[in-house]
């Protein structure tokens, strides 16, 4: 049975944006090397590996996030330590390619980045260890009020506040 489906989505996602990421680069390297094209004066053949090995990098990025989401997933708890920074990051990254990504290359890369963003934020905070049984506050036991604050009604106290002072 699967509880949260958030986490599925976001691994098939990330597992998909790396593999896309990697042909992309790959693609654009191969092009860059078959056309003997110069950027700047730059050799050829060093902007094509470049860019292969830019695609490889962002490609294994974008999987791992996706293997920590996948991780999520099956264990159904949150990311903690560094698969949580990773997917912060990867979340920040979305972000900054949203933002930069209006104006050259249109709305409809904007709105992916946008969603892909939601998505990872959305698996962040639905897997906060405060409401799941068992966690933090559960393991520190029932919050009691301080002593003349009112109760909460749980102890069998009024649920009222306390009478204001008067002065003297």
């Amino acid at each position: 049975m699967v509880r949260r489906p958030v986490a599925w989505i976001v691994a098939l996602v990330l597992f998909a944006e790396g593999l896309g990421v990697a042909a992309l680069n790959w693609l654009l390297g191969v092009v860059v090397d078959r056309q003997d094209m110069s950027l700047a004066g730059l050799d050829p053949h060093l902007t094509s590996v470049s860019s292969k090995a830019a695609g490889i990098v962002f490609g294994l990025y974008f999987a791992l996030c996706g293997l920590v989401a996948l991780l999520v997933a099956l264990r159904d708890r949150a990311p903690s330590g560094a698969g949580r920074g990773l997917l912060i990051s990867a979340a920040v990254v979305h972000a900054l390619l949203g933002a930069f990504a209006w104006g050259p290359v249109g709305v409809s890369a904007f709105l992916s980045m946008v969603v892909v963003l939601a998505l990872i934020v959305l698996l962040l905070m639905t897997y906060d260890p405060e409401s799941r049984p068992g966690g933090p506050a559960d393991a520190a036991g029932p919050a009691r009020p301080a002593r003349g604050s009112g109760g909460d009604g749980a102890d069998g106290s009024p649920v009222t506040s306390p009478a204001a002072p008067t002065a003297p």
